[in-house]
């Protein structure tokens, strides 16, 4: 089953992002828990939810997205503690819609060092986590563009390490930001893959995002394409969903599109997925 979908406006309500991703031929979505460039979180109707859930049965895991300024690894403490509280939020406002996922960029560690910025990180995971909660937090990969960390396979399992609760802990992998971070799914997804579970392990692998890239491998500038218009291409996308790894896995797609280029992304990958 490929359980595919993109990003839906959270201000509409649950029912209304369910109803519109199936009408684009989806049956998963991803959705900010709150404005992805500041701070403001929409209420949740206890009604709209029940609502959806009526109408999700078939529906693969949610893959809810944290802002883009939450930042656990900052420098300044204003924003490290922001970044803990509205994640402590978020996780609780998940479990209206239990049992999915939660992702985030790990962040930046601001000329720290990247060994400050994995210990920050997990030091929050370590403050927000509880044995209690039903959703799994993502660590999404990421391309390496300035002081980010989770660069690489080692900085993402380096965190993991540090966590208590690894129970609770998965991955999200970007295909934009690994190429973009230099693994070259292109000419050697079999040898990425490996690496991903040699290094963090492929049971940690719980969602993708599915994008290609305006950059060639390397780059570490994170600038998404739409699917085969960019320097990965739709053949190796492709092929990549119907890895062995991938089958059964949110795939989320965060390429730039309106809502009509999505359906035909979807449409396309779904004429070339293999049940």
């Amino acid at each position: 089953m490929l359980y595919i979908g993109c990003h839906m406006s959270v201000s509409n309500g649950f029912y209304a992002m369910g109803v519109q991703s199936r009408e684009i031929g989806a049956n998963t979505f991803a959705f900010f828990t709150r404005n992805p460039r500041g701070s403001s979180a929409k209420e949740i109707n206890p009604s709209d939810v029940r609502k959806f859930l009526d109408i999700s049965g078939n529906f693969g895991k949610l893959v809810a997205h944290a802002p883009y300024t939450m930042n656990p690894c900052s420098a300044d403490e204003k924003t490290r503690i922001f970044a803990r509280n509205a994640m402590a939020d978020d996780l609780k406002r998940m479990e209206y819609t239990p049992d999915n996922y939660y992702n985030f960029h790990p962040g930046s560690h601001v000329k720290q060092g990247a060994e400050i910025g994995i210990k920050l990180i997990a030091q929050q995971l370590n403050e927000v986590l509880t044995p209690q909660q039903s959703t799994i937090v993502l660590l999404e990969t990421m391309a390496g563009k300035g002081s980010e960390v989770g660069r690489n396979f080692e900085e993402i399992r380096a965190i993991i390490d540090r966590v208590e609760l690894k129970e609770k802990i998965g991955v999200c992998l970007d295909t934009c930001h690994i190429w973009d971070g230099g693994y070259d799914i292109v000419n050697n997804p079999d040898g990425v893959m490996e690496e991903f579970d040699r290094i963090i392990g492929l049971d940690r692998l719980k969602a993708v995002h599915l994008n290609d890239s305006l950059n060639p491998c390397g780059s570490h500038k994170d600038r998404h394409a739409k699917i085969g218009e960019g320097h990965i291409g739709a053949d190796a996308l492709v092929k990549f969903i119907n890895r062995p790894e991938i089958k059964g896995l949110p795939v989320i797609l965060e390429t730039p599109n309106d809502m009509d280029g999505y359906a035909r992304e979807i449409k396309f990958l779904r004429e070339n997925y293999s049940d």
